[in-house]
């Protein structure tokens, strides 16, 4: 028989109706307001928030509950402006000649280059590496599931976690990112997956004016004829 987790009585939040209702668009309200972030404030952070961040991530679901990721959290000044030059090395050749015309013009309302001044403005550096295999005793490997899906997932609840906290932060994704498996010294299972500054914005951040897609642009709905209005 293969070994089963222990169970636990599941203990729910026993939400009301109307509580649900209101709740459901207190995090719309509170998550629609989350921003992608370049400009940053250098003002420090204690770093028990962002632990605690980084445990909330790690509460989202993983195949097999294998729980594959790592979340490198960097704040050494010598050691971010390492990923600076070779963040900056990797996006120059992106712009000058790797991304086609039709991704250069997408970015172009953004106002994105090369250039990346936060990665060492920023107070903290969250790195998110998703780990493909674990290696077992004697360097064995024995294999994850849904990786890429796992790791996703974690990064959602780590940029929810960032906003509620009332931070601010950017999935930002130089490629190739192999730069970071050296510098940070990552071991050979662990593969670079998102670059996350976080901290508070600077006094006079702008962004994008952007909106979002409608409701009726983003969900279809199969209701039966008994379902609830």
């Amino acid at each position: 028989m293969p070994i089963q987790y222990p169970t636990v009585a599941l203990e729910p939040l026993g939400r009301t109706e109307e509580e649900m209702i209101s709740n459901a668009r207190d995090v719309f309200n509170l998550m629609e307001r989350r921003r992608s972030v370049r400009d940053f404030s250098d003002e420090a952070i204690p770093f028990g928030v962002i632990e605690d961040l980084v445990r909330t991530a790690s509460t989202a679901p993983s195949g097999a509950h294998k729980q594959p990721w790592t979340f490198c959290v960097v704040s050494d000044p010598d050691m971010k402006k390492r990923i600076r030059d070779a963040a900056e090395k990797e996006e120059y050749e992106s712009y000058h000649g790797r991304m086609p015309d039709e991704w250069l013009e997408d970015l172009a309302p953004i106002g994105t280059d090369w250039n990346k001044p936060f990665l060492e403005v920023a107070p903290y550096l969250i790195v998110v590496f998703k780990r493909a295999y674990e290696l077992g005793p004697e360097g064995k490997r024995r294999k994850n599931y849904y990786v890429e899906e796992s790791v996703g997932l974690a990064c959602g609840f780590l940029l929810a976690a960032i906003h509620q906290a009332g931070l601010v932060a950017l999935t930002h994704t130089p490629s190739p990112m192999n730069f970071l498996t050296t510098i940070l010294g990552r071991p050979e299972n662990e593969r670079p997956f998102l670059l996350i500054p976080v901290g508070k914005p600077a006094a006079e951040c702008r962004v994008p004016a952007l909106e979002r897609k409608a409701l009726d642009k983003v969900m279809v709905s199969f209701r039966g004829s008994a379902s609830r209005t």
